[in-house]
């Protein structure tokens, strides 16, 4: 079986740049999900219910994977799209394929 994980990429830029607005939407989406780990922790703290700790944790996931699937997105409409216009696509579908089972996982 071929190795399945996916190498962080530092050095590595997106083809096509996010734009500003994308920058910002992506960062607002993640500061409400800090946010919401915060209220998570302040819920462990104070000894809430289970449930209600599993539903926010839920709700967490959740917008997780929404930020998530928007990058999916973009990356293949913009960095895949692009790589096989120019005739190197058959790295970035791989690569786009290993993300998609670690994120369905």
């Amino acid at each position: 079986m071929e190795n399945e994980n996916i190498e962080i990429q530092p050095d590595r830029n997106p083809i096509t740049p996010r734009t500003e607005e994308e920058r910002n939407k992506l960062i607002n989406r993640l500061k409400r999900i800090e946010g919401q780990i915060r209220g998570l922790q302040k819920m462990v703290e104070d000894d809430r219910y289970c449930v209600d700790v599993l539903v926010q944790i839920s709700s967490v996931n959740s917008a997780l994977k929404q930020v998530g699937f928007a990058l999916l997105e973009r990356h293949t409409r913009t960095c895949v799209s692009s790589a096989v216009q120019s005739g190197e696509g058959d790295e970035y579908i791989e690569e786009l394929m290993k993300v998609m089972k670690q994120f369905s996982k």
